[in-house]
C-alpha cells in the first residue's frame, strides 16, 4: 500500500529557489513564477505511475522524479496553476486519496547562528547549490518531516524575507533547508518558516 508523505503546493517558484532548483533537477527546469507541486510517497517505485498519471492529466513539466531508497519523489511545474493543481488531483485519483491523506509536516529543527564565523562560512558554501553565505551574516538551519516539505518552506521563506538561499535538500530521511542575510531578515525567515508548516494539515505524524 502507498503511504502519501508529502502534497506540496507552490503556487509561485520564487526567483531564488527557481535558480536553485536549476542547479540540482534533471528533468525539465522550471521558470520564476511558474506554479509547482511536490509529491512523496512510499515505497518510492510507485512515483513512476505518479509521474504518468500527471504528465498526461494536463500540460506540466517534471522537474524532478527521484526513487531513493525509503521513497519515491517528483516535482512538476507548468504556467497554468490549474493545470499543475488538475496533475496533483490525477495523483491523488490515481492513489485513491484526498489531500487529506498526506502526512502533516513537522519542524524538526530550526535554529540560528548569528555572527557566523569565516571558517564555518567555508564549510557551508563547500556544499551549496545555491548563494553564498559572508562572515558576519546569520545562518538559519531548517529541518522537516517529511523531507520535500523543505522546497515549500524554502519557497515560502523567500516570499517573506530578503534573504539567500543556501541549500535545499528535498529528499531523504528529514529535508534541511539553509538560509543566510541579515539577522533581522533571517528572523523574519524563520516565523515564515514556522507559518509556512503550521499552515499544512494531515494525518498525525509521530516522527
Amino acid at each position: 500500500m502507498v503511504e502519501l508523505l508529502t502534497y506540496a503546493y507552490l503556487d509561485r517558484i520564487q526567483p531564488q529557489f527557481t535558480a536553485f532548483i536549476s542547479t540540482i533537477a534533471k528533468g525539465y527546469l522550471p521558470l520564476s513564477g511558474q506554479a509547482s507541486l511536490w509529491v512523496e510517497i512510499r515505497p518510492g517505485m510507485d512515483i513512476n505511475r505518479l509521474t504518468d498519471a500527471a504528465l498526461k492529466s494536463n500540460d506540466v513539466q517534471p522537474g524532478i522524479m527521484v526513487v531513493e531508497r525509503a521513497a519515491g519523489v517528483l516535482e512538476i511545474h507548468g504556467n497554468d496553476q490549474g493545470a499543475v493543481m488538475e496533475a496533483g488531483n490525477a495523483i491523488l485519483q490515481s492513489l485513491g486519496m484526498t489531500i487529506k491523506d498526506r502526512l502533516q509536516p513537522r519542524l524538526v529543527g530550526l535554529d540560528t547562528i548569528k555572527n557566523i564565523t569565516d571558517f564555518q562560512c567555508q564549510l557551508i558554501n563547500r556544499m551549496r547549490h545555491g548563494n553564498m553565505i559572508l562572515p558576519g551574516e546569520t545562518l538559519l538551519t531548517i529541518e522537516t518531516h517529511p523531507a520535500s516539505y523543505a522546497a515549500y518552506v524554502a519557497n515560502e521563506v523567500e516570499k517573506a524575507a530578503r534573504i539567500n538561499i543556501i541549500e535545499v535538500n528535498a529528499i531523504g530521511a528529514f529535508g534541511r533547508v539553509y538560509i543566510g542575510g541579515d539577522e533581522a531578515e533571517v528572523m523574519e525567515a524563520k516565523a515564515a518558516a514556522e507559518r509556512a508548516i503550521q499552515s499544512i494539515e494531515g494525518r498525525p505524524n509521530n516522527v
